[in-house]
């Protein structure tokens, strides 16, 4: 990702410093549990403790021949830690440390995310109450269908977002996992309460069982809710990009004081940021499948997921995690018109309460049939002859002998239409209270 574009606490995240750090502390913290296990000596901890520390350019010179960057890593780190060294990685296989630590970056990350969607969440909510009875059309397979209003559009948002953050709340537990059991998962060096020790400390579950590494169904889970999130984006984006097009504009996406949209045209104002949006949610997609495709290995692991995830990790999340921010702001500063909605719905002369006539006719002993067939009829004129529906309903003489002329009216009335907004609104937000967060994860490493 661009630099510019990423959130400096994200980016931090999967920052080299920050991953070797994690590792670190994970090896740290296997110390001072195998020294409260009496399986090293207590000094030996209290030292590596003290003492341990890396520098980037040094492991970096290592792996260039080694190749190995865990053995690179602990071999930088041993040129600091002196004696003590020799029970640094004591027991460990590369992976009980990789996965371990890289289960907190996780952890940190998918916090960050839960963070974006429930400011998102407030901000739809906030416009959603703010339109709750602006009245619209509502359209489907793009074609004048029923009226609705704007607030009932952003419940619905709001609704698919609280899915998303379920979804991302059990995906981010589901990753929270480390292990140390060793070479195949077998605990052949270690006993399995020193892995205990350690998730405890790092605020993780330890694998009920693993193999060399933890399994990848859980990252795929994870990758998939953010795919989805991602979608959801995409979906709401895609709406704000249909309605602001010139021909309808309802909507339009926020445009900045100096915004220019286009070098050649000046009068340009584009929903750029909508579609950078709906671009990138193409590549989080691709990343959930290459997450998938991460879950068969060889027999207890091979290495050929280690490469995939270099990449599409920091760059799912840090995508995502922009994807979201941007959105807020662009809801937040989200411009409506809601006469030109008003237009709109108007222009398709009245036929869009066509419905309402018919089930007027079923309700008084006409057949559905032939109700539908008087109600269409009328429809098709209005739209051919560029006639006012409701008049050519008035001046029917079939539907005159059932309906009066202000029934015929009633039929047109959007209070019958909007009657139940609230208890939409009820259903969507009346059982949740303010969204409430867990405390992000303040792990060892940001303690040392």
């Amino acid at each position: 990702m661009i630099a510019r574009y990423t959130n400096p606490e994200m980016g931090a995240i999967w920052s080299d410093g920050r991953r070797y750090e994690t590792w670190l502390e994970v090896e740290l913290a296997a110390a001072d549990a195998m020294a409260e296990a009496g399986v090293i000596p207590a000094e030996a901890a209290r030292e590596l403790r003290a003492r341990a520390k890396f520098d980037i350019a040094r492991i970096e010179e290592i792996e260039n021949v080694t190749q190995h960057d865990v053995i690179a890593f602990t071999t930088a780190v041993a040129e600091h830690a002196g004696p003590a060294a020799r029970w640094l990685h004591f027991g460990l296989t590369s992976s009980d440390v990789l996965d371990t630590a890289q289960a907190v970056q996780m952890r940190q990350a998918a916090e960050l995310i839960i963070r974006d969607i429930a400011g998102l969440m407030e901000a739809v909510r906030a416009r959603a109450e703010e339109h709750r009875r602006t009245p619209m059309i509502g359209r489907t397979h793009g074609v004048h269908a029923e009226p609705m209003t704007l607030g009932v559009k952003l419940a619905l948002w709001y609704a698919e977002l609280q899915r998303d953050l379920d979804r991302v709340l059990g995906a981010r537990d589901a990753v929270s996992v480390g292990k140390l059991s060793g070479a195949v998962g077998m605990f052949a060096h270690l006993d399995p309460a020193i892995e205990a020790r350690v998730c405890e400390r790092l605020g993780l579950q330890p694998a009920p069982v693993s193999s060399q590494i933890i399994q990848r169904d859980r990252h795929a889970e994870l990758f998939s809710a953010l795919a989805i999130t991602a979608a959801s984006l995409e979906k709401f984006a895609l709406e704000i990009r249909g309605l602001q097009k010139t021909e309808i504009g309802e909507i339009e996406e926020p445009f900045g004081k100096g915004q220019k949209g286009s070098s050649a045209m000046p009068h340009k104002r584009n929903p750029i940021g909508c579609e950078q949006i709906t671009g990138l949610a193409r590549l989080v997609r691709t990343n959930a499948l290459a997450a998938i495709e991460n879950v068969a290995l060889w027999h207890e692991r091979d290495i050929s997921h280690s490469s995939v995830e270099r990449v599409i990790l920091p760059d799912t999340f840090i995508a995502l995690d922009h994807m979201l921010r941007r959105f807020t702001r662009i809801v937040r500063g989200m411009v409506v018109y809601p006469d030109r909605m008003m237009e709109n719905l108007q222009r398709s002369r009245g036929v869009v309460f066509s419905g309402t006539v018919l089930l007027e006719l079923a309700r008084r002993g006409v057949s559905r049939e032939q109700a539908y067939e008087w109600v269409q009829r009328n429809a098709m004129r209005a739209f051919h002859e560029g006639t006012d529906f409701k008049a050519l309903l008035l001046d029917d003489a079939d539907l005159a002998g059932v309906l009066s002329a202000s029934e015929i009216e009633k039929a047109f009335d959007l209070d019958h239409h909007f009657r139940n907004v609230d208890t939409i609104f009820d259903r969507v937000f009346g059982a949740s209270s303010p969204l409430t967060l867990e405390p992000s994860l303040t792990s060892a490493v940001e303690q040392r």
